[in-house]
């Protein structure tokens, strides 16, 4: 055996290189998204899945679930596990109606909304951090507390106001819409005429630039700022650190306990925003169980999104996208969809064929875009009990697609005591 022998084995074998997403990837991606979305509408004669009303609904339906995500990232990336997102929705539902109508603005209920979700943090915070809790009993006890609170204050707040009863409050004051002046009717126009790509991104630019509430635009603001403060600053550091390493951080001066507090208070008031929005934009009305588990929807586009506030705004798209889908055209448009996904699928798996040489795992990907496909040709429409259950469905198929490549921070959920060994 000759020293070439010997140094070819002991040479490591060359890893695949790390996918890094760039701004110019995830662009190149969302276009190839439109192009599948397009040929599909072309295909099946579904022209509302990217209409400009679907893409305005789907946003609206988004918010609230991303406010919920952004919220359990706070939490998470300072080592809390924040199971109680709905109850602090709940809460956020209930104080904005009630902030909106006492003081007469919308946006009083807005800062009201965060107020009530942030006292719920602050109760989450005291029992997880201070009294060691287990983060989910805490979590899930936050939740039924929520609700059973919300439940007595409207009895005894609601009743008796004109239009308000035990289960509902009056007609909240609504915020102001604003749109792009000028580009409205044209983006309209070249929407209807249904021209493959064009039309499409036509509807998509509709959408968003027009007749968009100012909440969404702030809710859509809070995304980078979140990335900046958590990534880009010294306090965001401290706080991932605690989340990470909390003795390392205790060791270097940082006051772990402090910004735990502060990062759950935080996720609270982003909670409590994200119900807020319910009352005083989606319904302009509270009602007793609007929120329809939001949060833990929420609370799944923040893992999808591997814990980063890209990511989980995109899973809140993808799920209030599908959401929108349903409540529009139901049985149709899913069914169109059902395109989508199979060619999705299909360029999935050449992407671990080529790519990650994947053999084993691109055949099960095959297999299952083979079966999407088969049971697009064969059927014209989708159950309308499959219908209702897309956005769940939409949530367990995500989690299950992207748990191979998900990273928890490495402290979350753990106890952690101050000065202890490890």
């Amino acid at each position: 055996m000759t020293v070439t022998d010997l140094s070819a084995k002991a040479a490591p074998a060359p890893s695949a290189r790390r996918f890094r997403l760039s701004w110019q990837i995830a662009l190149l991606g969302v276009l190839a998204l439109l192009v599948m979305m397009s040929l599909a509408r072309v295909v099946t004669g579904a022209n509302d899945i990217t209409s400009g009303g679907t893409v305005g609904a789907a946003i609206g339906l988004a918010v609230p679930i991303g406010l919920a995500a952004l919220g359990g990232l706070w939490s998470e990336r300072s080592g809390v596990v924040n199971i109680g997102l709905e109850g602090m929705m709940i809460m956020g539902t209930w104080c904005g109606a009630w902030g909106g109508l006492t003081f007469g603005s919308p946006w009083a209920g807005v800062i009201a909304g965060a107020v009530g979700g942030a006292l719920g943090g602050l109760l989450h915070a005291i029992a997880t951090v201070t009294f060691g809790v287990d983060h989910i009993i805490s979590g899930v006890a936050i939740t039924l507390l929520g609700q059973g609170v919300t439940q007595y204050l409207s009895k005894l707040v609601f009743v008796g106001m004109k239009g308000g009863g035990e289960t509902q409050s009056p007609r909240i004051p609504p915020i102001e819409s604003v749109s792009v002046p000028g580009i409205g009717a044209p983006l309209r126009d070249l929407a209807g005429t249904h021209m493959f790509l064009l039309s499409d991104l036509a509807g998509v630019l509709y959408g968003i630039t027009q007749n968009v509430s100012l909440f969404t635009i702030v809710a859509i603001l809070l995304v980078p700022l979140s990335f900046y403060l958590l990534w880009r600053t010294a306090f965001g550091l401290r706080l991932r650190s605690c989340g990470e390493s909390p003795v390392a951080a205790e060791s270097l001066g940082v006051n772990v306990y402090l910004y735990k507090y502060v990062a759950v208070v935080i996720s609270g008031a982003l909670a409590g925003l994200g119900g807020a929005f319910l009352s005083i934009v989606a319904a302009g009305i509270y009602r007793e169980g609007q929120t329809g588990g939001r949060g833990f929807i929420g609370l799944a586009a923040m893992i999808f999104g591997n814990w980063r506030p890209g990511g989980l705004a995109g899973g809140a798209l993808l799920f209030g996208y599908t959401d929108a889908l349903q409540l529009r055209q139901g049985g149709t448009s899913v069914h169109a969809l059902l395109l989508v996904v199979a060619l999705l699928l299909a360029a999935f798996c050449v992407y671990q064929l080529v790519r990650q040489r994947r053999t084993r795992a691109a055949l099960i990907t095959g297999i299952f875009a083979i079966l999407v496909f088969a049971v697009f040709t064969t059927t014209d429409t989708v159950p309308e009990q499959f219908t209702s259950f897309t956005p769940h469905l939409t949530t367990l198929l995500v989690l299950s697609l992207a748990s191979q490549r998900l990273r928890m921070p490495a402290a979350d959920g753990l106890p952690y005591r101050k000065g202890q060994a490890t």
